[in-house]
């Protein structure tokens, strides 16, 4: 069977009947849900997975249960798409020919934490986990701004950074994930241990060549946050504020989000605090460090408009929430027509690339930055708010972009590779040939897979 063929023939009933106690759900609409997430953010993969749905959703509740599950899929060939809290953007979790989705919620466990470290279920949502760290003063390196609801497990398969990543870079760096458990789709499906640099097997691979159980992630020391916002009269001068402070390592933050106008206005409920036409940065700052961020914003004529303490900030909506790709989510819910980029602009401390892309594109691509540590350096990050024309148009700016040298993690497909590193894994294609030998897991989404030359080069 290929990646994009369906199951000739299934009997759902008795698939259902062979999982025994293991929850399944059936119900249309239920099934309509749980084979979403926010893929909708980009028109073109609205059109191409608006109608694609799972013939079952099941939750296993241990590691027992998901491989009952892993067999059960294996002897049948049903394909299975796993899934965390579907609040991705990419259709990652979204299954292209039906088959069994299996929902991880219910394998939720936060199984030990220790100084700098945590075990953590697949299921397990990252502020809960927070919830149960910070009592012995440990929190997560990083988060997506989905923080609320994201789980653990959905985050590595599918995420690649967030809020912290101004200190602790991406997912994908050495020292972020320190092991991991996984269930494979062999003809007799095993529990793997994969620890160091073998996570690399796995880490973002969109749940295509194992089902993720459980993860060691390291923690960073938890501290109170405090958030604030700083308005400035122009993008540059925000960005110049941002580049600053990423770069001023005696600063403790969490996150630095800059916005041109008109991406403030998309924030309603942060409305009296964005003056109109101006731009805005979103942070989050270390307590402790309040008194020296206002230096830097005094050197830069800026005005602090928004701050709460750590107390106040743990009460309502987050700020977080106003940023990464919760910025796009703002934007839509004003204009429909608007989707987005994903964008990392090359070292920029002058501002001289983001000066060009913005005089360029005007209002049809509005800049959001967010600043990251990319291989030791301040970067930004962008997150840009485009006005939707047509397929064609949004082809040119992705064009232009990457002609400039800016690299495009394209957000408007849901293959692995040409929406991240733009090649294939061979370390991870042939770990999927070990694991998943007939192609069950998440089919259709890994590149490497489909394309028999690179699945070839890939195993050797």
């Amino acid at each position: 069977m290929t990646d994009t063929s369906a199951p000739l023939a299934v009997n759902w009933d008795s698939l259902a009947a062979a999982l025994g106690t293991i929850e399944v759900i059936r119900d249309p609409s239920q099934l309509e849900k749980l084979s979403k997430d926010y893929y909708h953010f980009s028109p073109i993969l609205q059109a191409q997975l608006g109608d694609r749905i799972a013939d079952l959703v099941v939750r296993p509740a241990t590691e027992a249960e998901v491989l009952t599950v892993a067999r059960v899929c294996v002897e049948a060939r049903v394909p299975v798409t796993v899934r965390g809290a579907g609040t991705g953007n990419y259709g990652q979790c979204i299954p292209l020919v039906g088959g069994v989705v299996v929902d991880l919620s219910k394998l939720n466990q936060v199984r030990w934490v220790k100084p700098g470290m945590a075990c953590l279920e697949a299921g397990a949502r990252l502020a809960a986990v927070d919830r149960v760290t910070r009592e012995s003063g440990w929190e997560l390196r990083m988060y997506p701004s989905t923080y609320r609801t994201a789980t653990i497990g959905g985050f590595i398969a599918g995420g690649s950074g967030g809020i912290g990543s101004i200190t602790y870079g991406q997912l994908r760096d050495r020292g972020n994930l320190q092991a991991l458990r996984v269930v494979t789709l062999e003809d007799t499906p095993r529990v793997l241990e994969l620890r160091g640099d073998q996570v690399q097997q796995v880490n973002h691979a969109y749940g295509t060549n194992g089902i993720i159980t459980a993860l060691e992630v390291p923690l960073a020391p938890a501290y109170a946050w405090a958030e604030v916002i700083v308005s400035f009269d122009d993008f540059i001068t925000a960005a110049q504020f941002g580049q600053m402070l990423g770069e001023s390592d005696g600063l403790i933050k969490k996150l630095i989000s800059v916005f041109a106008w008109p991406i403030p206005s998309y924030f309603l409920a942060l409305k009296p605090y964005l003056p109109v036409g101006q731009a805005a940065v979103l942070l989050m700052v270390a307590e402790a460090s309040l008194e020296l961020l206002e230096d830097l914003v005094k050197e830069l004529a800026g005005t602090i408009t928004y701050r709460k303490s750590a107390q106040e900030a743990s009460k309502g909506t987050m700020l977080g929430e106003f940023t990464w790709n919760h910025t796009t989510l703002h934007a839509r819910s004003s204009d429909p027509s608007l989707t987005y980029l994903q964008t990392v602009f090359a070292y920029d401390p002058d501002q001289r690339i983001l000066r060009h892309f913005y005089d360029h594109f005007g209002d049809e691509v509005q800049l959001h930055i967010e600043y990251v540590r990319v291989e030791g350096q301040v970067r930004p990050v962008g997150l840009q708010i485009v006005r939707y024309t047509t397929p064609d148009r949004l082809e040119e700016i992705i064009r232009y972009h990457e002609a400039q040298g800016a690299f495009i993690a394209n957000p408007h497909t849901y293959i692995l590779e040409d929406g991240g590193m733009k090649q294939v894994n061979p370390t991870q294609v042939a770990f999927k040939a070990v694991v998943d030998p007939h192609g069950l897991l998440n089919p259709g989404k890994m590149r490497g897979w489909l394309e028999p030359g690179a699945r070839v080069s890939a195993t050797g």
